[in-house]
């Protein structure tokens, strides 16, 4: 008996090598004088996918659809089954749109573009057969007199990426992207490759942000302990919507911000450390991820040297005058104030772990076991820091601000 389970453990374990790969290709032709870009989809063997239900999103951003097999659309979704042998699904994305507060999502131009891969290829539902697996590329078609293109995926060819997520099962191109007359600045960051690219004319201080990241980077390493392979920053004069959710190793930049503002708080180290992090919530615990984000744009500034203790109580003033009225940190979403106060709270609470340790723990022990979690609650800090700490944490027991 014990044999016979020996045995069908050993077949599980293999049962990946056997799956048979089937090529998942993505063409992207960018369409500057509508505003638009046509994808094509295009899988080399249509029976090893049953079905791939797209979210469609608002109405008016797809169109045009073009399918092998059957094509269906139902309110906001569109299901794809693909005809046995090679088989495509064709359409059109508008680029030139706005998010519900006015800032435009994605920009295309005569000359450059620069949008988010989870525009051209909206969310999906895979259902695919038993024994295959999708292996995934992406490759882009440009304009005349456009010269490259940036993903923060790796590069295979020429306009040619690998997409390879190991979080999804549906392989699809995320994060920011760039293409057309670009200047670009490169570097080798521990184990990540860095790319800050932004269309020529654009004011996008290339080498000022690449000084800065050289000059965090070793307290990033230090804190949270892994690094993308890859990492695109890319900037433009324009305010581009970001969306809820940090894009896939790659941050946008808007150029003519500061880098670092005059209390010390800095738009490149606060996306940096989301990059790292990639922490969400859930169960009304927005504050956690915000403050914790928050602290570390600032605290690792100030571990670097880059922070010195006069411009540090600076930024201690801003936050107590902030969050001195908020009675709560708990929501869905939450401001600036409620922000501030859970960066205070987030500092005693560093204090109080280090007095206790004896300076051998501290908040980073919290929150590298927080980045281990999907998505993380006020309940999972208090529990986690209580681990910690090896007793209760005094400094979150104040009920009415976590309730």
């Amino acid at each position: 008996m014990r044999c016979r389970w020996l045995l069908l453990l050993g077949l599980l374990v293999t049962v990946p090598a056997w799956a048979k790969k089937v090529d998942l290709d993505y063409l992207v032709r960018l369409l500057p004088d509508s505003g638009q870009a046509e994808v094509r989809i295009t899988l080399a063997e249509g029976s090893a996918v049953r079905t791939l239900d797209f979210d469609l999103g608002r109405q008016g951003l797809y169109g045009g659809f073009q399918a092998d097999g059957q094509w269906q659309v139902q309110g906001s979704r569109g299901m794809w089954h693909p005809a046995a042998g090679k088989s495509s699904l064709s359409y059109r994305v508008q680029l030139d749109t706005q998010s519900a507060r006015g800032r435009p999502e994605s920009r295309i131009t005569a000359h450059w573009a620069l949008l988010r891969g989870e525009r051209l290829v909206p969310a999906a539902r895979l259902d695919q057969q038993d024994g295959s697996e999708l292996v995934a590329r992406l490759q882009f078609e440009l304009p005349q007199g456009w010269k490259s293109v940036e993903t923060a995926w790796p590069r295979i060819g020429k306009h040619r990426f690998r997409i390879d997520d190991v979080s999804r099962l549906f392989d699809r191109p995320t994060g920011w992207m760039l293409a057309g007359t670009l200047g670009s600045r490169r570097a080798q960051m521990g184990d990540t490759q860095v790319t800050i690219a932004a269309p020529l004319g654009q004011g996008m201080r290339r080498m000022d942000t690449l000084t800065l990241m050289t000059f965090v980077w070793p307290q990033l390493q230090a804190v949270f302990a892994r690094a993308p392979g890859k990492l695109l920053v890319v900037g433009s004069r324009d305010e581009l919507g970001r969306g809820a959710q940090t894009p896939r190793n790659s941050l946008y930049l808007h150029s003519s911000r500061a880098l670092i503002g005059e209390d010390g708080s800095s738009p490149l180290l606060r996306q940096l450390v989301r990059v790292f992090t990639q922490l969400e919530s859930r169960d009304r615990s927005e504050w956690v991820v915000q403050s914790l984000t928050d602290y570390y744009a600032s605290e690792l500034l100030r571990r670097a040297g880059g922070i010195g203790d006069d411009r540090y109580q600076l930024l201690q003033r801003r936050l107590q005058s902030e969050g001195v009225k908020v009675t709560t940190l708990r929501g869905d979403q939450v401001n600036a104030a409620q922000v501030a106060r859970g960066v205070l709270v987030l500092q005693a609470l560093d204090r109080e772990i280090r007095l206790h340790s004896h300076d051998q723990r501290s908040l980073d022990d919290v929150t590298r076991a927080l980045m281990r979690l999907s998505k993380i609650s006020t309940d999972d800090l208090v529990h986690i820091s209580e681990q910690v700490l090896g007793r209760e944490a005094e400094v979150l027991q104040t009920r009415q601000l976590l309730r």
